[in-house]
């Protein structure tokens, strides 16, 4: 029986209850007007940073663009009231890593990060000039990592601005070398996180043409490399074939026996991505080696792989007498935001919708982070991808949209100060 056809009076009193509870469900906290202000008002001055940083050519070799870079980011921070200090990387091409720190009067000690580095080469500028084109600004790392920075460093400066001083400590760190793997950086960053309550990470949130809408990140795969190397026996090729043993002919057959072996371990993707032989033309190939993408998404998945990938290896091998090996080194830890990581994310949503727009929180990505180094001991809260809107990154054309410049440093700003009332 449906009862609201049955009692008109009951229905009527329902259905204004069910719209008086609807329109509860939507409504949501006002916006910080000053803060909210002071963002627009600070959006010609990070468009300006951008094109600052953008017209600095900063791949993750190129240590002049990188001091470049480490020069302007510390000015801004000085300008921001924070003692700067700079450290060599202590691997790679040995750029500096810029370290702020400043003092407050509250209890939260809050981290933020992001990175100096792209992965252009030198000159690209000639073909990917920085422009603007109506909602989008093109240039090559504005989206990955720069828009992060500009949206850190002018959320620090409103902060600065209206005098809020609710932590106890603010640290910034710059890295120049997270798109190699952040092997100079990536154990500071473990280091000073944890000696921190909360860390922010400013890798960019995806384009309105790629995504729904904007987001923030809970999840990154961790990245690992596999070695598989190969060692036959050389040997004429036209006049004695037959006394050697052919290593590349062995690599394809195991590379073709280990490439499933991934999709029954949980937590772990495999793929051979490189292959590459040594010797002349006319000699029977005596050394092979291939590499393997890794992707790691729950701990310890990499050391199962590596288990049943040496199973496969000792199955069966095509070319008798020849030796194979493997080795599997893990690089930066995979990224997993935890409870309190999605409770801060929550939090942002809310903020988000104070002025109208929706944040959608992505539970994992195959792409590395160096959230995941921030959060490897799981001691401090981490989120990611308070950067600018943007596409095209590692790619040509990168963009970000102007149109998440204000939304982006209205979250940021009142995310920290929400952070400093814990």
């Amino acid at each position: 029986m449906n009862l609201h056809s049955s009692f008109p009076a009951l229905r009527s009193v329902s259905l204004a209850c069910s719209l008086a509870l609807g329109a509860a469900a939507v409504v949501h906290a006002a916006p910080d007007a000053k803060l909210l202000a002071a963002a627009e008002k600070a959006q010609p001055a990070v468009i300006e940073s951008l094109k600052e940083m953008v017209l600095i050519e900063s791949g993750s070799l190129n240590v002049d663009g990188l001091l470049k870079m480490a020069d302007a980011v510390e000015a801004r921070l000085k300008s921001a009231g924070f003692k700067v200090e700079r450290r060599k990387a202590t691997a790679g091409a040995g750029a500096d890593i810029v370290i702020g720190t400043l003092k407050g009067t509250g209890k939260r000690r809050i981290m933020l990060q992001g990175h100096m580095d792209t992965v252009y080469a030198a000159g690209i500028l000639n073909s990917q000039p920085y422009k603007v084109d109506g909602n989008r600004i093109y240039g090559p790392g504005i989206a990955d990592d720069k828009g992060g920075l500009a949206v850190m460093m002018a959320s620090l400066k409103i902060l600065a601005d209206a005098g809020w001083r609710d932590y106890d400590t603010l640290t910034v760190l710059m890295n120049p070398d997270e798109e190699v793997g952040s092997v100079g950086s990536g154990e500071l960053i473990a280091a000073m996180a944890d000696q921190h309550d909360t860390v922010l990470s400013f890798e960019p949130t995806a384009a309105k043409s790629v995504a729904k809408g904007e987001s923030l990140l809970l999840g990154a795969a961790g990245i690992a490399q596999a070695t598989l190397e190969v060692k036959g026996r050389a040997s004429h090729a036209g006049a004695a074939p037959e006394l050697g043993r052919n290593a590349l002919y062995e690599l394809s057959y195991q590379l073709l026996q280990t490439r499933d072996v991934a999709k029954d371990i949980p937590g772990v993707a495999l793929n051979w991505t490189v292959a590459r032989a040594t010797g002349p033309i006319n000699q029977i190939t005596e050394k092979a080696q291939a590499l393997g993408d890794i992707r790691i998404t729950q701990p310890g998945a990499e050391k199962k792989l590596e288990a049943a990938l040496q199973a496969k290896l000792a199955s069966g091998k095509l070319v008798p007498d020849t030796e194979t090996t493997l080795k599997v080194e893990v690089g930066r830890p995979a990224f997993v935001a935890g409870e309190k990581g999605r409770a801060l994310a929550e939090k942002a949503r809310a903020i988000y919708k104070e002025i109208d727009r929706e944040l959608a929180l992505t539970p994992m990505t195959g792409g590395g982070t160096d959230a995941g180094y921030a959060g490897r001991s799981g001691k401090a809260t981490v989120v990611e991808s308070f950067g600018l809107a943007g596409f095209g990154y590692h790619a040509r054309d990168e963009y970000i949209e102007v149109d998440s410049i204000v939304p982006r440093l209205y979250l940021v700003t009142r995310l920290l100060t929400e952070i400093g009332k814990q």
